[in-house]
């Protein structure tokens, strides 16, 4: 099996060339259970075999400990030879132990609380410490990190962080691309909306957009996507199980957007699987196949805490979904009509 690479170039610079599979960092911070170092060189080692080259991750996963684990795993590869991003937005500051953010999501991580700051000055001093975790001398991609209502808690309270980051942070962005630091810089986000909205006023590369474009979920087609195709921006998906139900499928206790799945996504998923067992297809490969046939989508980005995760997202990642399942699918009314499936 072979991993198929999309080449991004909308500044027309050489651009960069994404794996349709890429590997997700936050696992790698002690997400939900914590994992040895061991288990994450395996896990990293396994993603590289697979033929995985492009790589994200954040000061957030594990409070700095993802890009300190990818420091060692990086150190020794050609820097040519894969792609990587990072985020900004959050600076982490030393506190005790009791005061640490991410208890219970985190676990044997560094005690650090998050002081969110999308600033200018903010924006290179997160690029600064992220280089030095990470050993290297650049990064590919800078993505603001969680611009949306689901991290800020308010429309209001994200709107004067938009305000923040557009006089500030997003300047920087613009200063370290145009001066070559960084080759492309983007957001992060849960929501299209605040993606939408910072595309119609700035000049954004790349959005990493997490569980808004999935088999399950296509409102962002109303008018964020269009935008991206017609503006050159590049979609990378995140998330693209919903959570995990649509690789468990509709089972109890199935989690979607970070909590139990309620009723009518339960129901949802169940009929989403059963048109799958007939045309004879895993709904985890579909899910997986779908969000790349939209032509802006660069690559997808799964979780992987275990080895078998990753060797099972690569069986997902070169799997072959038949035409006729996508228009049962829409012939249901199980996907939008005018999603793209070619």
């Amino acid at each position: 099996m072979t991993l198929a690479t999309r080449h991004w170039d909308r500044l027309g610079n050489g651009g960069l060339d994404f794996t349709e599979l890429g590997f997700g960092g936050a696992p790698l911070g002690n997400l939900y259970r914590a994992i040895s170092e061991a288990e994450a060189e395996a896990i990293l080692d396994a993603a590289w075999a697979a033929g995985v080259r492009y790589f994200d991750t954040a000061p957030l996963y594990g409070f700095g400990l993802s890009e300190t684990r990818l420091n060692r795993f990086l150190r020794g590869k050609r820097r040519d030879d894969y792609v990587l991003s990072t985020k900004v937005g959050r600076l982490l500051r030393a506190v005790p132990e009791a005061q640490r953010d991410g208890i219970g999501k985190w676990f044997d991580v560094p005690n650090r609380a998050e002081v969110y700051d999308y600033g200018y000055d903010a924006v290179y001093r997160s690029l600064e410490v992220s280089l030095e975790r990470l050993g290297l001398d650049r990064v590919d991609i800078l993505y603001a990190h969680d611009l949306d209502v689901f991290n800020h808690g308010s429309q209001a309270a994200l709107d004067a962080r938009l305000a923040d980051f557009m006089a500030g942070g997003y300047r920087a962005l613009v200063e370290m691309r145009d001066q070559g630091v960084i080759r492309a810089f983007g957001a992060g986000i849960n929501e299209w909306q605040p993606c939408q909205w910072m595309a119609e006023r700035g000049d954004f590369d790349l959005f990493l957009l997490a569980g808004r474009y999935t088999l399950l979920e296509q409102e962002a087609l109303e008018s964020f996507l269009p935008l991206c195709a017609v503006r050159g921006i590049g979609i990378v998906i995140g998330g693209p199980y919903n959570s995990g139900i649509l690789a468990t499928g509709a089972r109890p206790g199935a989690f979607y957007n970070y909590d139990p799945a309620p009723p009518e996504i339960l129901d949802r998923v169940a009929r989403i699987e059963a048109v799958c067992a007939r045309h004879g297809v895993r709904m985890v490969d579909a899910a997986f196949q779908f969000p790349l046939c939209h032509p802006s989508v660069v690559s997808v980005i799964p979780g992987g805490q275990r080895v078998a995760e990753v060797r099972a997202n690569l069986e997902a990642a070169t799997a072959r979904v038949p035409a006729a399942l996508w228009a049962d699918l829409k012939a249901e009314g199980l996907m939008r009509s005018d999603a793209p499936v070619g």
